[in-house]
C-alpha cells in the first residue's frame, strides 16, 4: 500500500506567555515505500503453523495459472494457494502452496507463491530463500514458468531498494517483457496493474486508476478470476469510483464468501455508500468467519493481521451509527491485542481517540500511556500525541505542548513510516493553538489537517478523516470559536452528508447563533441518521 510521509520540524519559540509554542514546517516530499514493520510484539511464526497440512476449500474464490507440473493435485493446491494470496490469506496461502511442493516437490512456482506469503508474514529471509529455489530449478521449467520466477525476481529486488526508480522500471519492463510472450496470461496482467503503483511491494490495496485496464483486462479472460474483482473493488474505491467500487466488491464477496477480506471488502464499499447497517452486518461476517477460523486452525490472533484490521472498522462503524456500547467493547478488544504490524500497532491510537470523543480524558490518557511505553518509537509517539490530545482536554495546555515535543523527538528518531503520524501531530498543534487563543495559527494548521484527510485515497483513510473532522469541530466549539466550528461542521457535511454526527454540529452551530429553524432542520436529520443509535447516546438526549 502506497504511504505518503512527511519529514518536519518542531520548535520551541518564546512566546508572551509560559506555554511553548510550536510551529510545524510543512513538507509535502511523497514517499514510496511501506514504512517498516516492528516486529518485537509479533509471536514467532512457526514452521509448523505455515506448513501444516490442509484440505482443497470451497467458498474462497477461484484463481488458476498453469504451471510445470503433472500433477493434477499440486496445481489444484497451487490454485488454492493463489485464491488464499490474493485475498491476503497468508498463513493458509503458505500451507497450500506447501502441500503443493509435498505433492510435486519440482513445482517452483509454488515456491514463488512462498515468496510472496513469506514476505507478508514478516518472514523475508525465508520468502527470499523460497525465490533462490524457483530459482534453481527455472532452467527445467517451461518459459511461462521462467518468466514468472524472474518477475517476481525483479520485484523483489526493487521491494529491497523501495526509493529505486531504477529498479522499479525494470520490476515493470520484466512484467512487459513477460505479457509480450504470454497476453492472455491474467497472473501477469493482475501483476502489471500492481505494478502501476509506486510502491514495488504493493498487493493491491493501493491500486489506482492506471491499474484498472489490466484488471480489466485480466477479468475479460477470466471472469470468475476473484483477485480481478478484489483488485478493482480497490481501485475504484481509491478513484472516488463508489458504485463501482461497489458492485465490484459485491462480485467479490459472492465468489469468495468464506473469505473473510471479501466480506470485509463489501463491506467498505456499502459504509461508504451510506448504507452503514448493511456495511456493519457484512463486517460482523467477516469476524465471525476469522474467529472460527483462528478456533478450528489454532493461528494466534496476534499473526492473524486482518482480524485485527476487521475489528477496528466494525468498532468505527457501530461508533459512525452510534452504536457506541458496542464500538467500545470492540475497540477496547483490539486495543488488548498486540501487533507485528506497525500501521496496525499505531492504530491502537483509536481507543484513547474515542474515548476522548466520549468525554472521557483521563481514561484516555491512561490509554496513550500505554503505548507511550512501547519500544517502537513510532508506536511510543502515537501515544504520546494521544497524551497530548488528552492533557489538553484536561486543560492543560503546557503539558500537551510537552508531549507534542516528546512525539516529534521520537518521530524524528524513526523517520521510516513518520507520515502515519502526520497529521495527527499536526493537529495537535493546530488544536493548542485554538485553545491558548492563537487561532490563526491554529485555523492554518487545521484547515491543513481537514485538506489532508480529505484528500487521502481509500476507505479506511476516508472513515477515519471523518473522526478527525469531528474532532477538529469538537475542539472549536470547547475553545469558543463558533465561526470556525461552523466551517468544520460543513467539512463533516461535504465529506459525508449520511453521518448523523456532522449534523449534530451543524445543529449546534445553528443553535448557537439562535437560528431555531436550522438547529431543528439538522438535529432532526441528526435523529433519523442515529435511528439504530444507543437509546442513552448523550447526543440524542442533548436533542431533546
Amino acid at each position: 500500500m502506497v504511504k505518503n510521509r512527511s519529514v518536519f520540524l518542531l520548535s520551541r519559540q518564546s512566546c508572551p506567555s509560559s506555554l511553548s509554542c510550536l510551529f510545524l514546517l510543512l513538507t509535502a516530499a511523497a514517499s514510496f515505500a511501506q514504512p517498516p514493520h516492528d516486529s518485537h510484539s509479533m509471536p514467532p511464526l512457526s514452521r509448523e503453523l505455515v506448513e501444516r497440512p490442509l484440505p482443497l476449500r470451497s467458498g474462497i474464490g477461484t484463481a488458476h495459472d498453469g504451471a510445470s507440473t503433472k500433477s493434477s493435485q499440486a496445481q489444484a493446491f497451487y490454485d488454492q494457494g493463489l485464491a488464499y494470496l490474493h485475498s491476503y490469506v497468508w498463513i493458509e496461502a503458505a500451507r497450500s502452496f506447501h502441500q503443493a511442493l509435498r505433492l510435486d516437490a519440482t513445482l517452483a512456482m509454488a515456491d514463488v507463491g512462498l515468496s510472496y506469503a513469506y514476505v507478508e508474514l514478516r518472514a523475508p529471509a525465508e520468502g527470499r530463500t523460497a525465490l533462490d529455489r524457483a530459482r534453481t530449478r527455472a532452467s527445467t521449467a517451461t518459459e511461462h514458468d521462467r518468466r514468472h520466477i524472474d518477475v517476481r525476481a525483479a520485484q523483489m529486488a526493487a521491494e529491497d531498494a523501495p526509493a529505486d526508480a531504477v529498479k522499479l522500471a525494470a520490476y515493470r519492463k520484466s512484467v512487459d517483457e513477460a505479457l509480450a510472450k504470454f497476453p492472455s496470461d491474467e497472473e501477469l496482467l493482475l501483476q502489471r496493474g500492481l505494478a502501476e503503483s509506486r510502491d514495488p511491494a504493493e498487493r493491491g490495496q493501493g491500486s489506482a486508476a492506471g491499474s484498472v485496464p489490466f484488471f480489466e483486462r485480466a477479468l475479460a479472460l477470466a471472469p470468475q478470476h476473484v483477485a480481478a474483482h478484489h483488485y478493482l473493488a480497490h481501485a475504484f474505491e481509491n478513484t472516488g469510483r463508489v458504485a463501482e467500487a461497489l458492485a465490484q466488491g459485491e462480485a467479490y464477496a459472492k465468489l469468495a464468501p468464506q473469505v473473510p477480506h471479501a466480506r470485509h471488502m463489501l463491506g467498505h464499499e456499502l459504509r461508504r455508500a451510506g448504507r452503514i447497517d448493511e456495511a456493519i452486518v457484512e463486517f460482523e461476517a467477516a469476524d465471525r468467519i476469522e474467529l472460527e477460523y483462528v478456533r478450528q486452525e489454532r493461528v494466534p490472533v496476534e499473526l492473524d493481521w486482518h482480524y485485527h484490521h476487521n475489528l477496528d472498522l466494525l468498532a468505527t462503524s457501530y461508533q459512525y451509527a452510534g452504536r457506541v456500547a458496542r464500538a467500545e467493547e470492540l475497540l477496547k478488544k483490539s486495543f488488548a491485542i498486540a501487533s507485528g504490524d506497525l500501521e496496525q500497532e499505531v492504530s491502537r491510537r483509536q481507543w484513547p481517540v474515542f474515548l476522548l470523543a466520549r468525554g472521557r480524558a483521563d481514561e484516555a490518557l491512561a490509554a496513550a500511556g500505554e503505548m507511550a511505553a512501547h519500544a517502537s518509537p513510532l508506536v511510543s509517539a502515537a501515544g504520546h500525541i494521544a497524551a497530548g490530545e488528552a492533557k489538553l482536554a484536561l486543560k492543560q495546555p503546557q503539558a500537551a505542548a510537552d508531549e507534542a515535543n516528546a512525539a516529534l523527538r521520537l518521530m524524528r528518531s524513526s523517520r521510516e513510516g513518520a507520515g502515519l503520524l502526520a497529521n495527527a501531530l499536526r493537529q495537535l498543534q493546530g488544536e493548542l493553538f485554538l485553545r491558548t487563543g492563537q487561532r490563526d495559527q491554529g485555523h492554518a494548521a487545521l484547515r491543513q489537517v481537514a485538506a489532508d484527510v480529505r484528500a487521502a485515497p481509500g476507505p479506511d483513510a476516508w472513515a477515519q478523516g471523518l473522526f478527525t473532522l469531528d474532532a477538529i469541530a469538537r475542539t472549536a466549539r470547547d475553545a469558543g470559536d463558533w465561526e470556525f466550528a461552523a466551517w468544520a461542521a460543513k467539512q463533516m457535511i461535504d465529506h459525508d452528508a449520511n453521518y448523523a454526527g456532522a449534523h449534530y454540529a451543524l445543529a449546534l452551530v445553528a443553535q448557537h447563533a439562535g437560528d431555531a429553524a436550522a438547529a431543528r432542520a439538522a438535529f432532526d436529520r441528526a435523529r433519523k441518521l442515529w435511528a439504530h443509535a444507543d437509546p442513552v447516546l448523550p447526543e440524542l438526549r442533548a436533542m431533546n
